[in-house]
């Protein structure tokens, strides 16, 4: 099983596969811990993760469309640093999420949910995006574990 995470400023989505590796699902949607410590939310994804008996958390690198990297990509950055501390020796890689926030909405509204339903939602959505996308490039390569486009390809811990 491998985890999908759309890291944003407010809140975190979650989304999981199957066993197998073909198919990713919403799992939830986690409130950023914005306190003095600001790990609470950190500790509820490797909850999730040791739970679930991951083997794999793909994290969402979100460059700007011209590829340039922005703030975002740094808080997603360092968010994929203290994840990967807390789930070793489960690796956390990071992959490109460009445009998943626009598929998610888009998703969403083609399933009839109106703005304000989709508010809470959208980062399980991009979290599902962003690990569908993954495990579609994995399969295509054979399952060979590297990671999507743009991403490192490696564990975090490694890199």
């Amino acid at each position: 099983m491998r985890i999908g995470v759309d890291v944003g400023s407010v809140r975190v989505g979650v989304a999981v596969s199957d066993p197998d590796g073909l198919l990713a699902v919403p799992v939830t949607t986690l409130r950023r811990d914005v306190s003095r410590r600001g790990f609470a939310d950190i500790d509820e994804l490797a909850d999730i993760v040791r739970d679930r008996h991951a083997v794999e958390v793909v994290v969402g690198l979100p460059r700007h469309l011209s590829g340039r990297e922005g703030e975002a990509v740094r808080l997603a950055r360092r968010y994929a640093e203290v994840l990967s501390a807390r789930v070793a020796p489960v690796p956390v890689r990071l992959v490109d999420e460009r445009l998943t926030t626009v598929v998610a909405h888009r998703r969403m509204a083609e399933r009839g949910l109106r703005s304000r339903a989709r508010r809470d939602l959208v980062d399980q959505e991009a979290a599902v995006q962003i690990l569908q996308h993954h495990l579609d490039v994995r399969r295509a390569r054979g399952g060979s574990g590297g990671a999507a486009s743009g991403g490192t390809g490696r564990p975090l811990d490694s890199a």
